[in-house]
């Protein structure tokens, strides 16, 4: 037998946050990705994104929490990361006014906003921030973004910060410990 033990941990008044969520809603620039624009000679734009991130991802999908990527911004290389995660049909790109996309999807889902987590770092992320029922950002986010959150990743955007809030709600949804053992256990 392995020891399987957690060894994560969060505020309890954050977990009981965290249970209601069904849906989280992530920025990109400054959040999935560092917020680095990188731009080549030939004009190609080039975005670095965590795999620690995706995986916490995957693992979210398969506890009844939904994502969806909101961001003002739309590039060839976020499209295909998000394929990959197979994020990419609940993806609202080059979108500057965000909270209409919000709307949107909480629409899409049958959801209210106390069952949304926002993860954000910027002010066009604020109104999502201030309805939201959980609200989140990388340490390096705007000040009024931290002024404004419950809760704010020790991971940067794109190192982390993702998987972080992701692992919150794995543990607030009851389902951490059981993938950690499956992980552990090969399965």
């Amino acid at each position: 037998m392995h020891d399987t033990l957690p060894r994560i941990g969060f505020d309890a008044e954050l977990l009981l946050r965290a249970q209601a969520v069904r849906l989280l809603l992530l920025d990109v620039d400054g959040v999935l990705t560092p917020g680095d624009l990188l731009v080549g000679d030939d004009g190609e734009r080039l975005k670095r994104f965590s795999t620690l991130d995706g995986h916490g991802l995957k693992l979210l999908a398969g506890c009844g929490v939904a994502v969806a990527v909101l961001s003002g911004r739309d590039s060839p290389a976020l499209r295909w990361r998000l394929g990959e995660l197979g994020l990419l049909e609940q993806a609202m790109l080059g979108r500057s006014r965000k909270l209409p996309a919000a709307l949107s999807a909480l629409q899409a889902h049958g959801l209210e906003w106390p069952q949304v987590a926002v993860l954000g770092d910027d002010w066009p992320d604020l109104p999502l921030l201030v309805r939201c029922g959980l609200a989140a950002c990388p340490p390096q986010a705007h000040p009024e973004v931290l002024a404004r959150v419950h809760h704010r990743t020790r991971a940067p955007a794109g190192l982390g910060a993702v998987r972080e809030v992701c692992d919150l709600l794995l543990c607030a949804q009851g389902a951490y410990a059981g993938l950690l053992e499956q992980a552990i256990e090969g399965e």
